[in-house]
């Protein structure tokens, strides 16, 4: 049995629509100190291109809920997704799709313990997404 007296929190993102991780995302955490109180903005990292954040900070002590929001929109414009079709070389980008995104944002938020750990993948394309709590 652990002691510690926070969780501690880790997520990667799984691009679902090419079977590959998505590298390049802002992710901010936020946490709150019970259900009532005022979220607090802790910082953020950006996902490495194997889709992980490893250095998303600490959560102060006392914290029960936890918010991850992930920025998709940018990893998702045309012109990236050009860019990364024409790295791979195995898959072309339509351009000319519409809109590339129709959940710009993804926020997560989740209950959390002392002494535990969150881990939390975001399963996620153009136009949905999925998440768990992972170990």
């Amino acid at each position: 049995m652990s002691t510690s007296t926070t969780a501690s929190v880790s997520t990667h993102i799984l691009d679902t629509s090419v079977g590959r991780p998505a590298g390049g995302v802002a992710v901010q955490l936020s946490a709150r100190l019970g259900r009532d109180a005022d979220w607090q903005p802790l910082g953020g990292s950006v996902t490495d291109p194997d889709g992980r954040c490893k250095d998303l900070p600490a959560l102060p002590e006392g914290t029960t809920h936890v918010r991850l929001d992930f920025a998709v929109e940018a990893y998702f414009e045309p012109d990236v997704q050009h860019q990364r079709a024409e790295a791979r070389q195995d898959a072309p980008a339509n351009r000319d799709s519409g809109p590339g995104v129709f959940f710009p944002e993804v926020a997560i938020t989740f209950a959390v313990v002392p002494g535990e750990h969150y881990h939390v993948p975001l399963l996620l394309n153009p136009f949905g997404y999925s998440v768990y709590r992972g170990s």
